[in-house]
């Protein structure tokens, strides 16, 4: 009977560091080799050249970069979203919404998760009434009527747990309390906005069951709760409110700022913290080869320190195959120590299944994004 899943010796050959991610052999470049993203075993090459440095990438195989502020028609329903990247498990869609919905809305075929990327408005579903702002997360379990109100106009990046449901990760020796505290979680309220919204007029509920849509016309509002209780809720959690994880002396790996998961698929979020301040520490993500998950990377604000040319409302899209890590600029400025401290917010989505990008991703990629690491020293 074997007793783990890899065969695990672990070794050192050569000239290598005793450290990962720290103090590396003079003029070299470190990369992980893992498994099951950065949660499983993993090795660590020392190269006398930048991993990256390819002189050309063909094939479908690569790195892309998607630029959602180039998407011009939305529909008023998030069964209008425009389609990004896609497999079985999840479904990745931009919507931005300018209006009041006029419909109600139920996903049947997995939670959704909306992460507010411009502008602020009002919920309303099943369970009352939730305020929500730019740079919240909230989570509508499977089956949740609901509907947006917004102030002005609303961008939204919207994942879909096909067939799941978002739970919170083991913080482990951490605690529960660690990243950030459940307590500040918010669910809806019945409150004085939801009463208030509720009346005998005719109203429509857009059903999405196995990708197609079913509409049932009730001649009331159906979110006419006047009370409930139980441990199954929308919740509400702000990056603002998420304390990150940090070593002074060591570059944490992504998996430290998991946020919500599902069963084939993990949602991080970087938010603003401490860069290394140990010297020999590593001040940019490291070399990676991810060879059993896709990740994807949503750019909400500031300066992200690790990629080039860059801007709020991208996306980033690395396959597993291949070796990938910071652009050379932000290499050579992590090298330097120029910055003290991160100022971006972005979403990562590491996927278990191979992502699949829909004809309107292809429509905004930005295909020189591959070429951005090329002919680093």
């Amino acid at each position: 009977m074997s007793n783990g899943r890899w065969i695990s010796f672990p070794r050192i050959e050569g000239n290598a560091s005793r450290q990962a991610h720290a103090d590396l052999p003079a003029g070299t470049y470190e990369r992980e080799i893992g498994r099951e993203g950065f949660f499983g075993p993993a090795t660590h090459m020392y190269h006398t050249h930048m991993p990256t440095a390819w002189s050309a990438f063909t094939g479908p195989l690569r790195p892309r970069a998607y630029d959602t502020t180039k998407f011009e028609q939305h529909g008023a329903s998030p069964w209008g979203a425009k389609p990004l990247l896609a497999n079985s498990h999840v479904k990745l869609r931009s919507w931005r919404v300018t209006a009041a919905m006029r419909e109600l809305v139920r996903n049947g075929d997995g939670d959704e998760l909306l992460f507010v990327h411009e502008g602020a408005g009002d919920l309303y579903c099943d369970f009352g009434h939730l305020a929500f702002r730019d740079g919240d997360y909230i989570v509508i379990p499977r089956g949740t009527m609901w509907r947006l109100e917004p102030h002005d106009a609303v961008s939204l990046l919207l994942i879909e747990a096909t067939d799941d449901a978002y739970r919170l990760p083991d913080r482990g020796m951490l605690g529960e309390h660690a990243f950030f505290d459940p307590a500040v979680l918010e669910t809806p309220a019945i409150d004085h906005r939801f009463m208030k919204q509720q009346s005998e007029g005719e109203w429509k509920v857009a059903v999405k069951r196995r990708g197609q849509i079913s509409t049932i016309t009730y001649p009331f509002n159906p979110l006419d709760a006047v009370g409930w209780k139980g441990g199954l809720a929308p919740v509400k959690l702000n990056w603002r409110d998420i304390r990150p994880i940090v070593s002074h002396r060591y570059h944490l790996p992504p998996s430290v700022h998991t946020t919500f998961l599902a069963d084939r698929f993990v949602v991080c979020t970087f938010v603003p913290r401490p860069i290394e301040s140990d010297p020999g520490a590593l001040k940019v993500p490291f070399f990676h080869n991810n060879d059993d998950y896709d990740e994807v990377i949503f750019y909400h604000q500031g300066t992200f320190f690790s990629r080039d040319n860059i801007k709020p409302g991208m996306i980033t899209f690395h396959p597993a195959g291949f070796t990938h890590g910071p652009h050379p600029k932000a290499f050579a400025a992590g090298a330097k120590a120029e910055r003290k401290e991160t100022d971006e917010v972005a979403v990562m989505i590491d996927t278990r299944d191979a992502l699949d990008p829909s004809p309107e991703a292809e429509a905004i990629e930005d295909c020189t994004y591959v070429d951005s690491w090329r002919g680093a020293k």
